[in-house]
């Protein structure tokens, strides 16, 4: 025997005593892993390694001694590493981050840290048991009875757990109140099978009635890239792979700066889980949200038969991703501009540098001059100072900060020092604004909330409007997480749930958000998230349900004035962006009826003939597709969405209709608006959807009911819908002028008919019906006359008083009703002559009846109606729109003071007509003493034939004007030209018809005339003959 084998004899015959030495006792079948720690020279380890083999002796098998962990010492300190297939264990990674997996760690010269196979597992949980069996392990660690049932536990939980091949360690390592939950840690020195490791818990919970939540480490491994990883790098893997099968999928996590999160496919991380034994997740952009712990975990449980027994595993691999970063950098001077107050002064000016907090060791240089940080909350901040003269205006005052990290990577950022030269035009400082350079804008920080102040100071150094575009810190951090919501940080569907619900609580009090910048950041939430949700649908109620909560509360009423931008140039339309983002989420949400919020309602309909009902307003589709029709009201966006158009008004809510997979060529949608504002006479409606194109309001695709149906629209395509209402009336081409050129030929018609009057009065006048004839034809062109002359004087209302206006309207009401009462007069005195022949009334008399009944009658029916209008109130006796009577529709208004006299004038005057036609017809076939007077009956006759239609004709048009809306179209124009020219050219034809139509008149003008001529030769000289003869 030589000199190595009786070595190697007694090295392993001393390691198998001291083994057996140690007393332990476990269950049958159970393993226990016993260490032998040997301290040789370092020059003997070759040979020592490969004297001592693994051998067995019964049950107990002594391994060969294996290499696991090299250090090297150092002045102070060690540096050690890891030999392949081996790791740091987990308790030790835990406590130095840094050494974890096979990374090498510098350790002090006293640590006693080893490295682990990698497929050693340690498992760490707690057991919860029910009962008071264990209520002991509560008390303190002092007391007797602690001892006892702790070890009582342990043993049990060994006679288990021991059974399991590697098993090498188990301890409780604490108890805690939830009924009695103790704490437990295992350490496997070899791999392990799951399902062995189930089955034990399985039996350890039934046997205690207890439940188990278990975390293993080493069954599941984690390979991580290079690291440090640039940042921006693009393509980094990291794998996680399990030697088996666990079963299961596995999830992904990342707790970074902002929280913890589940790892999903997104815009930036691809997760395969193609392989349940090798999952990877891909990160297409690194940047600082990729920069934290990495986990990957199989999730396992255990199907225990007894009452109170559960089982949950988790198995997971955790390492750090470290990310060598890059940050974001603002900057600043102080003063924002320095001042030189003449070309000698010498300033100091400090640049500033700020970046937000990190974990990155930047290097930090300003003009290549080395800089520390100073930290003001979780900002840290580079200040360096600059030397400015003066007197040098062609010199650029620049600074630049260069922030270097360990990879050596770079970002600069740029400081310009603006300066105020003495003679220089600039805003001197008011309040937080300090002197500012004319043409430019003044920039700070807001106050408690995240954003900016801008100021402009134009060329002439004039101040002008501050801007804030601050943002309350909710809401800032509510928009920052909408934007990476879709990063793959979180599920796509938990993120966007938890978005809103946020949003929700944010807006939930209008006084928080009642400023633009934070209105414009709520919208900017709503459009991030439809955007990245296009592609998805929205199944969970909750989600949909805060969704529609938090865009309710955007619309409401004291945020009106929120709505408009500061600088709408520079802006794009808020409400329109709003609108679009609203619209695109109800159609992927899962909306039931019953979801309607105080400003938005929303009902759906999958019927082939959908009727929605929102805010009154209610939507029928029509097609032949099928799919679920949704259907949105908007309370008040009306008010904030453009109107690029200066002659309509927004006169509904908005309604938007959407539908998914219902054909959308043949659609066919009616919708009935309840108006906001009731639509005055002959003022046009017209129904309009939003062109997102265009950005504005247009009418293609959509036709309105009329004036019989104001408030219906239909259309032939989906989008958001709303009617326009024409701020002023329909005007008919030419009315006025018309109007003008009529009543002024009517009043010199009327003036020339009341000469001729004068002139001819004693030629013409010779029998009582005669008088009555041309008394009746005075008087009515008097009062036509008074009545054209208001009706001029009142032909632009609005630019006239409202006593005026009214005294116009009362005078028209008179003078129109005096008219038609004097030829009542005219008619009714002819019918008496004509049925009572030989009946003869004196001319007093005559006259005296038809003053009563030309004046009298009217002045009652005008000063009874005037005073049972609230004395000639505004819109209940006349309307300031046309100074004349109030029309409120059928038998409602004080036109019907008017039009119901006139329409009883023109009835008797017809039927007075008959009855003297007739009967002068039955006088001239048996009457011939009486033809003087038949003759003058005819001439009157002629007259109430004649002005019968020329003024009742027009006055029938003219309630027609009032029954018939302009909207209706042609023929209500047509009845407008016809009730204008015949009302105004009233003088020139009673002139043409009663004066110069009447031959009794023209041959008195005509004798007239010849009277006042002078003589011709032949006349003279014929008067001179007959002188002659005479004398």
């Amino acid at each position: 025997m030589g000199p190595s084998t009786i070595l190697y004899s007694r090295m392993w015959t001393f390691l198998f005593l001291y083994i057996l030495g140690i007393n332990f006792c476990q269950a049958d079948n159970s393993t226990q892993m016993l260490y032998a720690k040997l301290i040789i020279d370092k020059s003997a380890t070759e040979n020592i390694t490969s004297m001592l083999k693994s051998f067995t002796y019964n049950n107990t098998v002594v391994e060969a001694p294996v290499m696991t962990t090299v250090c090297t010492n150092g002045t102070g300190s060690k540096e050690c590493g890891c030999k392949p297939g081996y790791r740091w264990n987990d308790t030790f990674c835990q406590s130095n981050l840094k050494c974890c997996g096979n990374a090498n760690c510098t350790l002090d010269k006293s640590a006693d840290a080893k490295c682990v196979s990698n497929t050693a597992v340690t498992i760490t949980g707690s057991l919860t048991l029910q009962g008071s069996k264990y209520v002991d392990c509560l008390k303190d660690i002092t007391d007797p009875t602690y001892a006892e049932c702790s070890d009582g536990l342990l043993t049990r939980m060994k006679k288990v757990y021991s059974t399991l091949r590697g098993f090498d360690f188990l301890d409780i390592t604490r108890f805690r109140i939830g009924s009695v939950i103790a704490d437990f840690k295992i350490i496997i020195a070899s791999s392990i099978d799951s399902q062995a490791l189930i089955n034990n818990s399985i039996k350890i919970g039934q046997i205690l009635s207890a439940s188990l939540n278990m975390e293993t480490s080493g069954l599941v491994n984690l390979e991580m890239p290079l690291m440090p990883v640039p940042y921006g790098a693009t393509n980094q893997v990291i794998r996680c792979t399990t030697k088996e099968d666990l079963k299961t999928d596995p999830q992904w996590r990342i707790i970074n700066s902002k929280g913890q999160y589940d790892i999903t496919t997104g815009t930036v991380s691809t997760v395969d889980m193609s392989s349940r034994t090798n999952s990877t997740v891909n990160l297409r952009n690194v940047t600082e949200l990729w920069n934290g712990e990495y986990s990957c975990i199989y999730h396992q449980t255990g199907n225990c038969t007894t009452s109170g027994c559960a089982v949950n595993i988790f198995n997971k691999a955790s390492a750090q991703l470290d990310v060598a970063l890059l940050p974001n950098i603002d900057v600043f001077t102080e003063p924002s501009f320095p001042h030189c107050k003449t070309e000698n002064d010498i300033l100091q000016a400090k640049a500033k540098c700020e970046i937000n907090n990190s974990t990155e060791p930047y290097n930090v240089t300003c003009d290549g001059k080395r800089q520390l940080a100073t930290q003001s909350g979780n900002i840290l901040v580079y200040t360096t100072s600059k030397i400015i003269r003066c007197d040098d205006k062609t010199s650029e005052y620049t600074t630049v900060c260069t922030f270097t990290n360990r990879l050596g990577n770079v970002s600069n950022a740029k400081v310009l020092f603006n300066i105020i030269f003495a003679k220089d035009d600039y805003c001197a400082a008011e309040g937080d604004w300090e002197d500012t350079k004319a043409n430019f804008t003044a920039v700070l920080k807001c106050t408690n909330s995240a954003g900016q102040r801008t100021r402009q100071c134009n060329l002439k150094g004039i101040w002008g409007k501050e801007e804030s575009r601050c943002v309350n810190f909710n809401l800032y951090d509510i928009l920052q997480n909408a934007k990476i919501s879709g990063t793959g940080l979180g599920a796509l569907d938990k993120n966007a749930e938890s978005i809103f619900s946020d949003l929700t609580n944010a807006t939930q009090n209008p006084l928080t958000i009642n400023t633009f910048p934070n209105l414009k950041a709520s919208v900017e939430v709503i459009s991030t998230m439809s955007t990245i949700l296009a592609n998805h649908s929205v199944n969970d109620t909750t989600t949909s349900n805060h969704f529609l909560a938090s865009s309710s509360n955007l619309l409401d009423k004291s945020l009106e004035n929120s709505w408009n931008p500061q600088n709408t140039e520079s802006n794009q339309n808020l409400a329109e962006k709003y609108l679009k983002s609203v619209e695109k989420l109800i159609e992927i949400s899962n909306i039931s009826n019953g979801s309607d919020q105080t400003n938005l309602h929303v009902q759906t309909c999958s019927e082939d003939e959908c009727t929605n009902t929102v805010f009154n307003a209610s939507v029928t589709v029509q097609s032949s597709g099928n799919g679920i029709v949704k259907t949105a009201g908007f309370k008040y966006l009306q008010d904030y969405l453009p109107n690029t158009t200066n002659t309509s008004n927004i006169n509904s809510i908005v309604v938007s209709t959407t539908t998914t997979e219902r054909g959308k060529e043949n659609l066919q949608i009616t919708i009935k608006f309840p108006l906001l504002t009731p639509r005055p006479r002959d003022v046009g409606l017209q129904c309009v959807s939003w062109n997102y194109n265009q950005s504005n309001w247009t009418a293609e695709g959509c036709s309105w009911g009329g004036a019989s149906k104001p408030d219906e629209c239909t259309c032939n395509h989906l989008t958001s819908f709303a009617i326009l209402m024409s701020r002023y009336p329909i005007e008919i081409p030419y009315m006025t002028e018309i109007t003008y050129a009529g009543l002024s030929a009517s009043v010199v018609s009327l003036v020339i008919s009341l000469l001729i009057e004068l002139i001819v009065w004693s030629k013409v006048v010779k029998t009582n019906t005669l008088h009555l004839r041309h008394t009746a034809h005075v008087n009515i062109s008097l009062c036509l006359l008074v009545a054209d002359c208001c009706f001029l004087a009142s032909s632009k209302p609005e630019s006239i008083s409202e006593i005026w206006c009214r005294i116009s309207a009362l005078l028209k009401h008179f003078c129109y009703l005096a008219m038609f009462f004097w030829m009542l007069s005219l008619s009714t005195t002819l019918l008496h002559q004509a049925v009572f022949l030989f009946h003869k009334v004196g001319k007093k008399t005559y006259l005296r009846f038809s003053l009563i009944l030309g004046y009298v009658c009217p002045f009652l029916i005008v000063f009874i109606t005037f005073l049972t209008n609230n004395g000639g109130a505004q819109d209940a006796y006349f309307s300031m729109k046309t100074c004349w009577l109030v029309y409120s529709g059928i038998l409602k208004g004080t036109i019907y003071t008017f039009i119901l006299p006139v329409g009883i004038i023109v009835f008797i005057n017809l039927f007075a007509m008959l009855v003297v036609i007739m009967k002068l017809l039955d006088h001239r076939s048996r009457e011939k003493s009486h033809e003087k007077e038949i003759q003058a009956a005819k001439t009157v006759l002629r007259s109430v034939i004649l002005l019968t239609p020329i003024f009742g004709l027009p006055w029938i048009f003219g309630f027609a004007t009032f029954i018939l809306d302009l909207t209706a179209g042609a023929v209500t124009f047509a009845v407008n030209y016809a009730f204008v020219l015949l009302n105004a050219f009233q003088g020139l034809l009673i002139l043409l018809t009663t004066c110069l139509g009447d031959r009794m008149t023209r041959e008195a003008l005509l004798d007239s005339f010849r009277k006042n001529a002078p003589p011709t030769i032949s006349e003279s000289s014929t008067k001179l003959e007959s002188t002659t003869k005479k004398s």
